[in-house]
């Protein structure tokens, strides 16, 4: 069986510490609570679906970007 290359206790799209509870071994993790976006899920590569979280930040900074996007486009209309 082939090892992976993933460190379960860095996120995936940033390398940053992604606080995983499970990797910690203090069940439950953080994203078991709160909704990750499918968007961010999808960026994560194959290899890391299933064996690291990603952070906080990259989960929540999509949430800002999409905010963010969606008043600039409501602007834009107004106009």
């Amino acid at each position: 069986m082939k090892k992976s290359r993933v460190d379960p206790r860095r996120c995936p799209l940033c390398g940053n510490n992604n606080e995983c509870g499970v990797a910690a071994g203090e069940e439950p993790c953080w994203c078991f609570r709160q909704t990750v976006p499918r968007e961010v899920l999808q960026r994560l590569p194959l290899e890391a679906r299933g064996v690291a979280c990603v952070c906080r930040t990259c989960a929540m900074n999509h949430n800002a970007l999409e905010s963010a996007l969606r008043r600039m486009a409501e602007v834009l209309r107004q106009r």
